[in-house]
């Protein structure tokens, strides 16, 4: 099995951990992996994304070009997405943001409202744990099973009381997508 991932959002919404937390939960789970983050100089609000593939075999090359999945978060991203997108591949669109689909009709194209499940657990920032939810559940390539301890390992002992929260957003996410 093998699973390349192209991740994309603006600066703030998570994209950076998103993938980190993907590739630590595919390592806890015996997985080989890479990841490869890219963002803007800006703060908040410039371009995020992350290339990421999770493997049961040796990866020869980290480059994700033509990716299986593609997860993107708001609608600037869209663009990017179908061109990195393989022929039937799997598109997951955060549809709290995005009104227009991905010019895709070879890909299956997944709508999982990411933002408004987020401020419905009572924080926005949780998103990408939404997202994270409903790609483990379409791909099934990593399958989050050990999840609160890769969050304990993540988050300083400072910010343990925001796990909770974050375990309950991707079992939403998996939920949307069932």
């Amino acid at each position: 099995m093998t699973e390349k991932t192209f991740m994309a959002g603006f600066g703030g919404q998570g994209i950076i951990s998103l993938g980190q937390l993907w590739v630590y939960s595919a390592m806890k789970e015996g997985l080989k992996v890479t990841f490869f983050p890219f963002y803007g100089a800006e703060k908040r609000g410039g371009i995020a994304r992350a290339s990421v593939i999770v493997s049961s075999e040796e990866i020869t090359s980290p480059l994700v070009t033509s990716a299986d999945s593609v997860i993107v978060m708001n609608q600037d991203s869209v663009e990017i997405a179908e061109k990195v997108c393989k022929e039937g591949g799997t598109i997951f669109v955060n549809s709290s943001l995005i009104k227009t689909d991905p010019a895709r009709p070879d890909a299956k194209i997944v709508h999982v409202p990411c933002n408004d499940i987020a401020l419905k657990l009572g924080d926005v920032r949780v998103a990408n744990m939404v997202m994270m939810g409903a790609l483990s559940a379409v791909t099934g390539a990593v399958k989050l099973g050990k999840f609160e301890a890769v969050l304990k390992s993540f988050f300083p002992a400072s910010k343990h009381s925001l796990i909770a929260i974050n375990i309950a957003a991707v079992e939403e996410g998996k939920k949307a997508v069932s």
